[in-house]
């Protein structure tokens, strides 16, 4: 029996698109793009509010950074640096001779700008675009409540031990002071350039006397602008 010839099969010609699916994907695609634009638009809003919250609560909370604006802590702190405050460390933990805090003006001019206007100024100042309503300033902690604090010609002396302050401008300041005791609930601070520091030797307005524990903010922990100087302190 004969074999029959292998038919003769032509290859399959592709489908002619039809116009009317491409608009109609086009359609979707377009719809598609209108919808997630539209959502993101409505959940812009609550994404500020958020990151504003979170921004507030840690500045409130955990870290804040200041601006130094003196130079009452050189070397250690130049004009222009800034540091990063950690405000939860004295919520778990004491604050020790030597920490360098940040604290709020002891005896401010009271003020009363109404509750609508302090709860702007406390948004803004949460958010960093707005000054505090009062002065903070930054020293290091020599005397604690209790303690007797003496100054023999520049040289610090604290119940009895006189302190090791490798830390001091190279400009000495030689005065003497005290000895005084450091009453309850409060702290003797001074600025490491002690020539030109307005700190717990002098009373306000010329310094900033005793220093009540409540007044502090936190303990500064580490330079980050500018980069250069960046180190822990």
């Amino acid at each position: 029996m004969a074999e029959r010839p292998p038919e003769h099969v032509a290859p399959a010609q592709p489908a002619t698109p039809d116009p009317a699916d491409d608009l109609a994907l086009r359609a979707i695609r377009v719809a598609r793009r209108h919808d997630e634009s539209k959502r993101f638009w409505r959940e812009l809003p609550i994404l500020i509010v958020l990151a504003l919250v979170v921004a507030i609560l840690i500045k409130t909370f955990l870290v804040q950074a200041f601006y130094i604006p003196s130079t009452s802590m050189v070397p250690t702190l130049e004009r222009g640096d800034r540091v990063l405050v950690c405000r939860i460390c004295y919520r778990v933990g004491d604050i020790q001779r030597d920490d360098i805090v940040v604290f709020a003006e002891p005896d401010p001019t009271p003020s009363d700008p109404g509750p609508l206007r302090a709860l702007f100024h406390w948004l803004a100042e949460g958010i960093g675009v707005a000054r505090p309503a009062h002065d903070d300033y930054i020293k290091r902690v020599i005397g604690l409540p209790g303690d007797v604090v003496e100054i023999d010609q520049g040289s610090v002396i604290v119940n009895g031990q006189r302190l090791d302050e490798p830390y001091l401008n190279a400009a000495a300041d030689t005065r003497s002071f005290g000895p005084v005791s450091v009453p309850d609930g409060m702290l003797f601070v001074l600025g490491d350039n002690r020539l030109v520091s307005g700190d717990s030797r002098f009373p306000r307005p010329e310094g900033v006397g005793y220093v009540p524990v409540d007044k502090v903010i936190g303990k500064a922990f580490v330079i980050v602008w500018p980069i250069s100087r960046w180190g822990w302190l």
